[in-house]
């Protein structure tokens, strides 16, 4: 295992240096910048800003400085916009919100669509597994930006039981619309590949002797028919960690929960390259860390991939 492990983060590191490298060129030689965003600079007031910044050097030297600075101190930079502000204190303030309901709507997910795979495939052709799969098929027709207008309009302005926008760590109701919305969908994906995957290992040879031993229904499931059945759930579960992550832009923005996406979106729009490449950064980061991490729980469960 050891040596595996140490083969998955000699592929991790490289990866993770080309996405810092390749973020930063594709930025820096995008037209624009972020000092001529809004309004036009005199030239020499320009030449003071990118002399400030660094952005007057060659871009090797630009990329260098910017790598030592993320490998050696974790540091991304001074905001180019936000003034007196550093991409750290950016990012420090709004992914705590972001990872909070972002490990609320995973942890939801699973358990809900886990649950309903499995009960529907043991239940299959029943009144349950149809009703498992309708409730899957609503949930995978409704990404979150249609689930949360629907969820304000029910939770909030007909039934006034939960606000409608804002976040408190504190006050558990402002966490319950963005996980709903934000999970719905992927609840739905980890319900279709469980039943599926479970459906097939209980038609596998291993389950029929299994029964053919007399072992109790309960018994097949847990200890032979599950653990297998969890692998293609478990490969899913890496991307769509991280692609809740990522995808919680609309969540932000709709529920101003205040994390990470809408900073990411103001720096879109007001050419901030700096907390672009920041949050870039972390979220390739931890793409490759989960995804590592996924891979290791994989070889862990199934020896045979190790090779």
């Amino acid at each position: 295992m050891i040596v595996y492990i140490l083969k998955r983060l000699a592929v991790a590191i490289p990866t993770l240096l080309v996405l810092i490298i390749a973020s930063f060129v594709l930025m820096h030689v995008a037209p624009g910048g972020p000092f001529t965003a809004e309004r036009a600079v005199p030239p020499e007031v320009l030449a003071n800003l990118n002399a400030k910044y660094g952005l007057d050097q060659p871009l090797w030297k630009q990329i260098a400085t910017y790598l030592w600075g993320v490998v050696a101190h974790f540091d991304f930079g001074p905001s180019f916009v936000y003034k007196d502000r550093s991409v750290n204190d950016i990012i420090s303030q709004g992914f705590p919100v972001t990872l909070t309901y972002g490990f609320l709507s995973f942890i939801a997910a699973v358990l809900v669509g886990v649950t309903l795979g499995v009960t529907a495939a043991i239940k299959r052709n029943s009144w349950l597994d149809y009703l498992a799969v309708g409730i899957s098929i609503g949930a995978q027709v409704l990404p979150n930006f249609v689930m949360a207008p629907i969820l304000v309009l029910i939770f909030t302005l007909s039934l006034h039981w939960l606000p409608g926008g804002g976040w408190s760590f504190d006050d558990p109701r402002f966490w319950i619309m963005p996980v709903i919305a934000l999970s719905t969908s992927y609840m739905a994906s980890i319900a279709r590949i469980t039943r599926s995957s479970m459906l097939e290992v209980l038609s596998s040879n291993h389950i029929r002797t299994a029964r053919a031993k007399g072992l109790p229904k309960r018994k097949i499931i847990m200890r032979h028919a599950l653990r297998p059945a969890l692998l293609p759930v478990i490969s899913y579960l890496g991307p769509a960690f991280v692609s809740m992550i990522t995808g919680s832009v609309i969540v932000d923005v709709y529920f101003t929960t205040g994390g990470i996406g809408k900073s990411f979106v103001d720096s879109a729009l007001n050419r901030d390259y700096a907390v672009m490449m920041g949050v870039t950064i972390l979220l390739g980061t931890l793409t490759i860390l989960f995804n590592l991490v996924v891979d290791i729980i994989y070889g862990w469960i199934d020896p045979k991939i190790r090779y």
